[in-house]
Order: C-alpha cells, then sequence, then structure tokens
C-alpha cells in the first residue's frame, strides 16, 4: 500500500494528466482537504466545477453532490471516488414520494433542500440550501409551500418566514443525534463558551445555539467572532478548517455522534484509483437533468445569505 505522501505525489500528476479539479466537501476527511484544489459546501463546490476550465472534476463528497455538479456542468466528467456514498437523508425521498405529495397539495410550490437525487430536485420547483433557505421560501410567490426534505431545517425557516409551510419529515441521521444534555455538558465544561449550530439540527438543540448557520456561515462566524472557545454543532470534519484559520481559538465537539460515515468513505486512496483508472464517472439522465437544473437556476437567482 503506497504511503500518504506517494499517494499525494501521484495524485498531483494524475490530476495534471487528465486535466482534473479536485474538489471537496467541508466534511471529508483532513487528508481529502488538505490535498483538493478547493474545499466548500456542496452548492459552492458544483458552482465551482461549473466554473472551472478543467474538463474533469473529482467530486469528494456524497452522491447527490455529484450529480448537482452533473447538472451544472453537462459537458464535464464528474468521478466521485466513492460510488457507495450516499446520504441516508436525500435517499429518505424519491421522485414517486413527492409526486404523491403533490398530488395532495395542487399549485403548492416544493422548496427542494440540495440534499435530494437528481430526480427530486426535477420534481420541485426551487432548490435551497442552509445557507439561503429562509430567503428562497420567502422569494416563492406563493403563500404556502411544502419542503423537502429535512423537518428541522424546514422548523427553522418556518420560524422566520409568515408562509405557511408543511414538510417531509426527513432528517440527517448525524446531525439528528445531538442533544441539548450533550450540549448543556459541552458548556458546563468550557465556561464562556459559545454553541454554534447547523439547522439539520434537532429544534431543541437549535433553539440553545447562540448562533444557527451553514457551514459556510460558521467559517465566517468563527474568523469574526470575539469568543475564543467555540461549541461546534455539526459534522466534525468541519474542525479542519476552523483549526487551520483559527490557531489562536478552540473548538469543541459536543458529540461523539457527530461523524457521517459516508463522508468519511473517501480516502486519498480511493481518490487517486478514480483518477488512474477514470472510474465512478456520474451521470444524469438529460431529461431529468434540464427540470432539475431549472430548480437550482431560480435558487441561485435568490441573493445567498450566511
Amino acid at each position: 500500500m503506497a504511503s500518504k505522501v506517494e499517494l499525494r505525489a501521484e495524485l498531483k500528476v494524475l490530476l495534471k494528466e487528465r486535466d482534473a479539479f479536485m474538489i471537496a466537501h467541508n466534511y471529508q476527511r483532513d487528508e481529502v482537504q488538505e490535498a483538493a484544489d478547493l474545499t466548500g459546501d456542496s452548492l459552492a463546490l458544483s458552482q465551482a466545477a461549473a466554473e472551472s476550465d478543467a474538463s474533469v472534476i473529482v467530486f469528494c463528497g456524497v452522491h447527490f453532490m455529484a450529480e448537482s455538479a452533473a447538472i451544472l456542468a453537462p459537458e464535464k466528467k464528474i468521478i466521485l471516488p466513492r460510488m457507495d456514498a450516499g446520504c441516508p437523508m436525500a435517499d429518505m425521498i424519491t421522485a414517486e414520494e413527492l409526486a404523491i405529495e403533490k398530488a395532495k397539495r395542487p399549485g403548492v410550490p416544493v422548496v427542494a433542500y440540495v440534499n435530494t437525487s437528481a430526480a427530486v430536485k426535477a420534481q420541485s420547483d426551487i432548490c435551497c440550501t442552509s445557507a439561503n433557505a429562509a430567503r428562497v421560501v420567502d422569494s416563492v410567490e406563493a403563500d404556502s409551500v411544502y419542503m423537502i426534505p429535512d423537518r428541522n431545517l424546514s422548523q427553522y425557516v418556518s420560524r422566520q418566514t409568515d408562509k405557511k409551510m408543511e414538510w417531509w419529515d426527513g432528517f440527517c441521521v448525524t446531525h439528528d443525534m445531538l442533544t441539548p444534555e450533550e450540549v448543556t455538558k459541552a458548556r458546563s465544561d468550557n465556561p464562556g463558551a459559545v454553541f454554534v449550530c447547523h439547522p439539520e439540527c434537532a429544534p431543541d438543540v437549535v433553539e440553545m445555539a447562540d448562533y444557527v448557520c451553514s457551514t459556510s456561515g460558521m467559517y465566517k462566524y468563527a474568523r469574526e467572532t470575539e469568543a475564543t472557545t467555540i461549541i461546534v454543532g455539526t459534522e466534525m470534519g468541519i474542525l479542519y478548517r476552523l483549526e487551520k484559520e483559527n490557531p489562536d481559538k478552540k473548538f469543541i465537539l459536543p458529540s461523539e455522534s457527530l461523524i457521517c460515515p459516508n463522508m468519511k468513505l473517501t480516502t486519498l486512496e480511493d481518490v487517486v484509483v478514480s483518477l488512474r483508472e477514470m472510474t465512478n464517472v456520474v451521470r444524469v439522465d438529460e431529461e431529468i437533468r434540464l427540470k432539475a437544473v431549472a430548480s437550482l437556476e431560480r435558487m441561485l437567482a435568490v441573493p445567498r445569505e450566511y
């Protein structure tokens, strides 16, 4: 088995030879984030993939993210180093299930979190991220919306809008496990610390937060806050960049459960092998892609909010 030094050396050569751009989600392993050309949240990475001059995109994340890149950049070859890296929340709703819910609510726009499959996006009216969800809901020209698939994000948004909202009963398995008791203990163990959390956390946890935001928002918050100790309510992969950008601050994970096994599947070796063999290419059916891209483009027309 090759060492990390050897893998990084081969990866550098392969990226150049394949005219490839390597992007990694904020929750990926440290070694993968370190080797990537760019790290970020799922939508920002998909946009970067579309804007890149590279002909090959290596997307270190989970399946729906690589699909989003394929939707926005159909002319590029999108490689997902681990095809078995899925998202349990995205898998909690299918296009067929969404069609049934839409039939129950004729004329009610569907707001789809980007954490959904291409087929589900294609059935939706507009997409949203955790950063712009409230603004997207407010932008819809209707009094009511149906939001999918995350009940926690939906409840968080419902407290920030006058729209009548209903939602699908899905959730992020990792974020949903964080409990108020764990946050309370982390605060007790770290007097004076602030607690920042992702809106995918359960409502009773979100209520405890000093600040609620997306992963991109957390980087911004960490840079700007005067607090020197921050309790972080999201997946542990975010610590790599938080600590790198803020060496004078301390970051605390309130729970050992804040690890996404799917995000941790991808190793440096997986990246190298997929590039070496040009395997694990993610494709989206063109009919679905055209419908899904319309939902994404409507969202992109809404200003982003952290």
